[in-house]
């Protein structure tokens, strides 16, 4: 049985912006893989926009609305990139608290 602290947070949230988490024995299994997936494809999204800001940073003039619509996509990336940066957190944390890891 998986404990509170195995508890994996997945890399959405529900409907009323509460976190999903799973349990389970399979790191490997279907939800996990997609969860995986998913937090892969943030941080490349992430990266992208990162890229993206800097280009439009380094332009002598930029357009307000542009601004404000690359703040509202940082944040966004920066909420997902936290998320994952928590799950993989925990999941080192479980790790090195369990004796059949070393």
């Amino acid at each position: 049985m998986t404990t509170s602290n195995e508890l994996r947070l997945l890399p959405w949230t529900g409907p009323d912006g509460k976190p999903c988490l799973l349990s389970t024995d399979d790191n490997g299994g279907p939800m996990s893989r997609l969860a995986d997936n998913i937090e892969s494809a943030q941080l490349g999204m992430a990266t992208a926009l990162l890229d993206q800001a800097l280009d439009i940073l380094a332009q002598a003039e930029t357009d307000p609305d542009d601004l404000r619509l690359l703040t509202k996509d940082l944040t966004g990336a920066l909420r997902d990139t936290l998320r994952v940066a928590t799950s993989r957190g925990h999941r080192l944390e479980s790790r090195s608290t369990d004796p059949s890891s070393c």
